[in-house]
């Protein structure tokens, strides 16, 4: 199935969540959280997003984490992820708690659309020091795409992680997991890098956006993807495609929000004094 198809059968079906002009949204994407070690592209940033996701949980925002949060095709077990980053698992639990928090998956943690599996490694963990489950995020759906609606003007944003219609991401991925997780995590560590991959082969992800923005002219449908790792945030007159970047910058992450009816990127970077 092509990209637009795709995309246009994930927009009709998605949940709907009304918003308002006092509504304050998050949105970060491709994580990748992994394992803290020399593979774990996220490590170096995890304090970063903690911080970010901090202020926002404090000033109201709701976050939405718009795909690729967990490394799951590098990773086996997602306990092992939740054990690693167990601080910025707490925060999200927060958000959780009071509602706010929304997951969408990607392509590196597709396996999130089988409910099922969500169940048994999102809803509760064993805590090992007292010996007992604990919530993490109890009843949580995961979803593939969804759509915020104006409660006024009925203008609607779609969220997509950005994978869709792609062969080796979408239709393939079961091979593409076996690949990174068996190959390209080994070779990593030597320092090569993933071809396949849209957000280290630049002329992949122009090839990735190209299709979505057709799609988004095609239906006049503002659209916040990932999957790229490219923020993009268009100028007046350009097709509405905005993608909020990827947490795996080096030295910073990348992400949009939305507030008092305003949309803007957001850069949270480390500076030296």
């Amino acid at each position: 199935m092509s990209t637009s198809d795709r995309l246009t059968e994930v927009f009709e079906s998605s949940k709907e969540i009304v918003f308002d002009d006092s509504s304050k949204f998050i949105f970060f994407s491709d994580c990748h959280r992994g394992d803290n070690s020399w593979a774990d592209d996220f490590a170096d940033n995890q304090s970063l997003l903690f911080h970010a996701l901090d202020h926002y949980y404090k000033n109201g925002f709701t976050y939405i984490e718009i795909g690729d949060g967990d490394e799951l095709w590098e990773n086996k077990k997602f306990e092992v992820i939740r054990q690693q980053h167990s601080d910025l698992f707490w925060l999200m639990s927060e958000f959780h708690e009071e509602k706010r928090l929304y997951l969408i998956w990607g392509n590196h943690d597709i396996e999130r659309k089988n409910k099922k599996k969500v169940e048994n490694t999102l809803y509760q963990y064993y805590d090992e020091r007292e010996k007992k489950d604990k919530l993490l995020f109890k009843n949580i759906e995961v979803h593939e795409g969804l759509v915020l609606r104006h409660s006024v003007t009925n203008n609607k944003i779609f969220l997509v992680h950005g994978h869709q219609g792609d062969l080796l991401s979408d239709s393939f991925w079961w091979l593409s997991r076996f690949l990174v997780g068996h190959i390209w995590r080994h070779l990593q560590l030597l320092g090569v890098r993933d071809p396949t991959s849209p957000a280290q082969n630049f002329k992949k992800q122009v090839e990735v956006e190209k299709k979505i923005i057709d799609w988004v002219k095609a239906e006049d449908q503002m659209l916040i993807a990932g999957h790229t790792h490219r923020p993009v945030f268009p100028s007046e007159g350009e097709p509405p495609y905005f993608n909020d970047g990827s947490c795996v910058h080096p030295r910073c992450v990348t992400g949009i929000e939305i507030q008092n009816n305003e949309i803007n990127v957001d850069k949270v970077e480390v500076q030296t004094k």
